[in-house]
């Protein structure tokens, strides 16, 4: 398993480059859908269908978030990525998950003066953005990836017990 760093942010920060990306992303995504809403017939689905399509069509990983005890616990599917490729900023109350990855492929050369017949290289990035309900420790988010999944957790913030005020019977 190998350990993925984090980089942390205050609730109010938004200078870290995942912001910037996600906005990017996120702004893909409103185009592509708005462009499945034009292009379906009335009655075909709704604005949350084309939504999610297009989240799809971008590379928009599969996840999951579980909240258990005093910690909310997030994988997500990135097959094919190394943790070097990740990149993970945690907020109080988001998580951005960035991975980026290049590879290239190459059909035939020769030595010497080169001939080069055919040749692909292709990236693939993905983001996520995962909301959560509560506040958590940023300072206190780790996380693993291990044969394509990432896994994150998440401590929520310990929220003292309020008091309990005793009535006296008179």
């Amino acid at each position: 398993m190998s350990d993925i760093t984090v980089q942390r942010a205050s609730k109010d920060d938004r200078t870290l480059p995942a912001f910037a990306e996600a906005e990017r992303t996120f702004e893909r995504i409103r185009q592509r859908a708005y462009e499945l809403f034009e292009g379906r017939s009335q009655g075909q689905g709704g604005p949350l269908d084309d939504w999610l399509a297009a989240e799809r069509e971008l590379n928009w990983p599969a996840a999951e978030l579980t909240e258990r005890g005093a910690d909310y616990l997030v994988s997500v599917a990135l097959p094919g990525f190394e943790a070097g490729d990740v990149s993970l900023t945690a907020t109080p109350r988001t998580l951005f998950v960035q991975a980026r990855t290049r590879s290239e492929r190459k059909d035939e050369t020769k030595k010497g003066e080169a001939t080069l017949h055919w040749s692909e290289i292709r990236s693939r990035d993905v983001c996520r953005r995962i909301d959560l309900a509560k506040d958590v420790d940023v300072d206190k988010v780790s996380a693993q990836l291990k044969n394509g999944m990432l896994k994150i957790v998440a401590r929520k913030v310990e929220t003292p017990a309020k008091p309990v005020a005793v009535v006296a019977a008179a």
